[in-house]
């Protein structure tokens, strides 16, 4: 059986969590063999398009190559999204979605879903074994704080996060997203300072970015500046989680563990402000280039 695999789904609720954020409960025959590893898990969610059908996307092992080598007017939207719920014996799932003004085939669809609908969800099977690649969140075992930076693409895995983490735990966040009402979307966590901003007319990624620069010097230990290797985003993947050969967490302690995630420029700006800047360890710093501005998914 795969550990990863692609299960087709149909939308049988849609709720409005705060004005950017819509909850999306799935079903589907096979949603028991649904994965649950907890924290970030990523998914991929296909999206239909006009003129083709679901049956159209390439589900095989291969399938990104097969996807890739289809003609652009063939291939099936896709983004990467976060498991917020599993519930298997009801064979459903939830996943939470930014609900913003249309801008593409996602949006689109995220505007104007209804009850019945359908989708894909590639997602980790209940036959996975070891480590799953698809976590991000790999702190090490003993950590002193942590910090959770992003912007609204990043809330869904903090707020699975914040969920997960013991009591004892401590940190900040720091979330930059549309509205200000958007901060009740956030779990509770007794450990945390939460700063959640609300984007409005400013300029975005100006209040993470500002934020993340005013918690830096309480949370960061005292260290030296270390060289960090530029990504050039319209290029390459912003794509780093500190790992050790058979997956676990690069280091066994750490005075700071600082997870990031939005926008691959700022991310990019984030990572080298914390390491190059106030000397933290790279290897306790998880930063992941979820989206990049003017660019879709798979390009």
């Amino acid at each position: 059986m795969p550990e990863l695999d692609f299960f087709r789904v149909t939308v049988s609720r849609v709720v409005d969590l705060t004005p950017t954020f819509r909850r999306f409960t799935f079903t589907g025959d096979e949603l028991h063999r649904y994965g649950d590893p907890g924290y970030d898990q990523r998914i991929k969610v296909v999206f239909p398009a006009d003129g083709l059908s679901l049956d159209d996307m390439p589900t095989g092992d291969g399938w990104y190559t097969e996807w890739r080598e289809l003609p652009a007017d063939r291939r099936l939207p896709f983004r990467t999204y976060t498991t917020r719920a599993v519930r298997a014996e009801e064979r459903e799932v939830d996943v939470d979605m930014v609900a913003h003004d249309v801008s593409g085939p996602a949006s689109a669809w995220i505007a104007d879903a209804r009850v019945g609908d359908e989708l894909l969800i590639l997602a980790p099977t209940t036959e996975r074994t070891g480590v799953s690649l698809g976590i991000d969140f790999v702190p090490p075992a003993e950590v002193d704080r942590f910090l959770l930076a992003g912007d609204e693409t990043a809330a869904p895995a903090i707020a699975v996060i914040l969920e997960q983490l013991p009591r004892e735990a401590k940190g900040v966040v720091v979330l930059e997203v549309p509205d200000e009402r958007d901060a009740a979307y956030l779990p509770d966590h007794p450990g945390f300072e939460v700063r959640v901003t609300g984007r409005g007319d400013g300029l975005r990624h100006e209040h993470l970015l500002r934020d993340v620069r005013q918690v830096a010097p309480i949370l960061c230990p005292p260290g030296r500046g270390a060289d960090v290797e530029e990504v050039d985003i319209d290029r390459g993947l912003l794509w780093e989680v500190p790992r050790t050969k058979k997956g676990g967490a690069a280091l066994k302690s750490a005075p700071l563990y600082a997870w990031l995630a939005g926008e691959a420029g700022a991310i990019k700006a984030l990572r080298r402000h914390l390491v190059s800047e106030h000397g933290v360890d790279r290897r306790a710093v998880a930063f992941m280039g979820y989206w990049r501005l003017g660019r879709a998914e798979g390009e």
